[in-house]
């Protein structure tokens, strides 16, 4: 089974949600704070990360309930694709489900987008059947 989930979220609304560090640390892994920080203009990354935890939670189906926005990670492979990490009840609720995403962001200089396909992994009996 394939789950969808988009968000489109303005640069501008996160640059001004900063101002007040509760909202970084809410939102924001430790990793995800050392990445942002390493950018010379952060905020278009962290709006496009905003964007993936929304489009994570409509993948799910559930909204962001039962997790915290801080436990679904954003990081990047050496060549830049973007990638999920999961901490906390956030890594349980994808472990029950079996689940595993494909994630793609994009931005422009007022907008970040992000775009999810959550995957049921099959169950190693599952795949016998299919042959």
């Amino acid at each position: 089974m394939l789950y969808t989930g988009i968000d489109l979220t303005e640069i501008e609304r996160i640059k001004k949600s900063t101002e007040n560090p509760r909202f970084t640390a809410r939102v924001f892994s430790a990793k995800e704070q050392e990445y942002f920080a390493s950018k010379r203009n952060p905020y278009p990354s962290m709006a496009a990360a905003f964007a993936a935890k929304e489009a994570f939670s409509k993948a799910l189906g559930t909204g962001i309930r039962g997790f915290a926005l801080n436990e679904v990670s954003v990081e990047h492979d050496p060549l830049g694709a973007p990638f999920f990490t999961f901490t906390g009840s956030a890594a349980e609720i994808v472990r029950r489900r079996k689940l595993t995403f494909s994630l793609s962001l994009t931005h422009t200089d007022t907008v970040a987008a992000a775009f999810v396909i959550a995957t049921e992994v099959p169950l190693p009996d599952q795949l016998n059947h299919n042959a």
